[in-house]
């Protein structure tokens, strides 16, 4: 994949944050104010960095006024050179560039330092955060948009940091010393060099606006090729069985072009900002050079001076340059800083409990008293939605897609609130559970499967980490996994990941049901749960089901009417009411949409066997 485009100079184009000011206090409030101590100590050490180095060209500028006045002497008959001058001048210089690296390396060792902890810090609130926000937060947002505040935005803080705090300092104090250096070695040189200010400043902004706009063309660009490759591998079988790659050729071609273009553009008119600034850089040397040379005629100055302030007028340049880069740089940083927070004080999940509730005393009873809800206030999907729920009931869910089904179940283990009405559980209103109990109740098995990094075993008892492997075993084997299990090279000990070829998606489930399993939960909620299973899998799973779901409240959730035949009761869901309920014999007399669905299920059937 492409790396990340630069913008004029080099540098990546400018991200701007919506409200500096306020971002920045909240940084210095919250995470820098506890540095206090260290951060002085990188300020005294920038400054005594920046002192050292500043007084260098002008201990360098006596050496060589030395130099010319020996070789001066030399011609009229004198002396000459005194050389053990020299040495102690130049040794003394040593000595302070020594002294400013010193200086240096402890400011450097002590920011980083601190931008450490506080990325640390920072993290750890993003992950503490993470767990406290309500579903509807990640229902608005994508995946790789958390993704990007967790990484990108973290590690651009946490580098930019680091860097702009102790340039900062070190930057202001080169350019104050700088400028009171060249003051006192000529005031008429100074206003010679800060004349090209304005000249290099004006030539900046022109580039500077003219290409910041193919720059964005080329991050533009850049995101749709980066989405067409990314499309094009991801369905490449399909675009090699339909004959595609011509034409998925010639539209790569098509994108690629306009990126080319914008990136030559943008790069070429980048480009031309070195060479012009070292043109108008060289233009103000030669001036100084001039009105040196005429100043040191006329006495005023020396030639060790003119050398010395050359060399200030050049350092000068580099900082007025090392400033547009740290204020990009501030920029990249505030702008991640205010992600970061805006995610940090992101609404949290309302923890509504009255008070402690002894679970273990729970035995299932469920009751949904006139529910209302909808994802958005303003469009109601639930509608006035009442049932009774008793102990040990295995209660099934159907109705066509969009009825209400899965919602019933995120209401009911609080993944959301209902706008109006209650769900009780034992006469026991789920919001005076505290929402870490509430959900200890419940076992569930979703259609999509969700396994994480590690052994088989450990996957098997996330819900119950000090489960014995006898446990784990008696799991496996009634989720029929416990074979599939010991096919593999390790058996419960093997690793399991994202690219685990010798896993089908089936076994994946049965492994999820054998985690469930295990939990021994009070209430099962059955997402399509077979949904990935073959018949003669399923066929073997009903019976482990059956088993398991014996004196336990179960909610199922399916779309083969098939599977639900010996539910105690069915939930009929059209748009969110319950427009039947009953036994499967009860609503297929009825004759009404349930049979309507189950037929026309049947019949679908039959089509496939003719």
């Amino acid at each position: 994949m492409p790396g990340p485009m630069r913008g004029p100079g080099g540098k990546a184009p400018e991200q701007k944050a919506k409200n500096f000011k306020a971002t920045t206090k909240k940084l210095i409030r919250n995470y820098l104010s506890k540095y206090k101590l260290a951060l002085i100590v990188v300020f005294i050490f920038a400054i005594g960095s920046a002192i050292f180095s500043i007084v260098g060209p002008k201990i360098l500028g006596n050496a060589t006024t030395e130099i010319f006045n020996g070789l001066v002497n030399k011609l009229s008959g004198g002396e000459g050179i005194n050389f053990g001058k020299i040495g102690q001048i130049l040794l003394t210089l040593l000595g302070l560039y020594i002294i400013s690296a010193i200086f240096s390396f402890i400011q450097g060792f002590t920011m980083t330092n601190v931008a450490q902890k506080i990325t640390y810090k920072i993290r750890n609130d993003i992950a503490i955060k993470i767990n406290k926000l309500p579903m509807k937060y990640f229902d608005k947002r994508t995946h790789g948009e958390v993704l990007s505040i967790v990484t990108n935005d973290i590690d651009t803080l946490s580098m930019n940091l680091n860097q702009s705090i102790t340039e900062i300092i070190r930057t202001i104090c080169m350019v104050v010393g700088i400028i009171i250096m060249m003051l006192s070695i000529s005031w008429q040189m100074t206003v010679i060099s800060f004349v090209i200010i304005p000249i290099a400043g004006i030539i900046v902004k022109s580039i500077v606006g003219k290409s910041q706009k193919y720059f964005q063309r080329q991050q533009n660009y850049l995101a749709h090729v980066n989405g067409q490759v990314e499309e094009i591998y991801g369905g490449l079988n399909i675009v090699k069985v339909f004959n595609g790659e011509e034409k998925a050729g010639r539209e790569f071609e098509k994108a690629n072009n306009k990126l080319y273009t914008a990136g030559w553009k943008a790069q070429f008119l980048s480009g031309l900002m070195h060479p012009l600034m070292n043109f108008i850089s060289n233009v103000g040397y030669v001036g100084v050079a001039v009105v040196g040379g005429y100043l040191a005629i006329q006495g005023t100055i020396t030639v060790g001076n003119i050398q010395s302030f050359i060399q200030y007028n050049k350092q000068f340049t580099n900082q007025i340059a090392q400033i547009a880069q740290i204020s990009a740089t501030i920029q990249a940083m505030v702008a991640a800083a205010e992600r970061v927070f805006e995610f940090l004080e992101e609404p949290e999940e309302e923890e509504t409990s009255n008070g402690n509730i002894n679970i273990s005393k729970l035995k299932g009873n469920v009751e949904f008293k006139h529910v209302h809800f909808g994802y958005d206030e303003d469009k109601t999907i639930i509608n006035d939605f009442s049932s009774k729920v008793h102990e040990g009931q295995k209660i099934a869910i159907v109705g066509p897609t969009g009825a209400g089904k899965t919602t019933m179940v995120k209401l009911l283990m609080r993944f959301y609130d209902v706008n109006s009405g209650e769900i009780l559980v034992d006469g026991h209103n789920i919001k005076d559970f505290n929402r870490g109990e509430l959900r200890k109740i419940f076992g569930m098995v979703l259609q999509d499967t969700w396994l994480f990094g590690g052994t088989v075993k450990d996957n098997i008892k996330y819900g119950k980490e000090d489960a014995t492997d006898d446990e784990v075993i008696r799991a496996a084997k009634a989720a029929h996994v416990h074979h599939f299990i010991k096919t593999l090279p390790n058996g419960y000990n093997s690793i399991l990941n994202e690219e685990s070829s010798n896993v089908s998606a089936g076994q994946k489930q049965l492994l999820t049901i054998a985690r469930v399993i295990l939990a021994n939960p009070k209430i099962l909620i059955l997402d399509e749960a077979t949904s990935s299973i073959d018949t003669r899998t399923e066929i073997q799973i009903q019976d482990a089901m059956d088993n398991l779901m014996e004196g336990r409240t179960s909610f199922i959730i399916a779309h083969r009417l098939s599977t639900i035949k010996n539910a105690d009761l069915i939930l009929v869901m059209n748009h969110g009411d319950i427009v039947e309920q009953g036994t499967h014999d009860e609503l297929l007399e009825k004759n009404g949409f349930y049979a309507d669905l189950y037929n026309s299920q049947f019949e679908d059937c039959n089509d496939e066997v003719e």
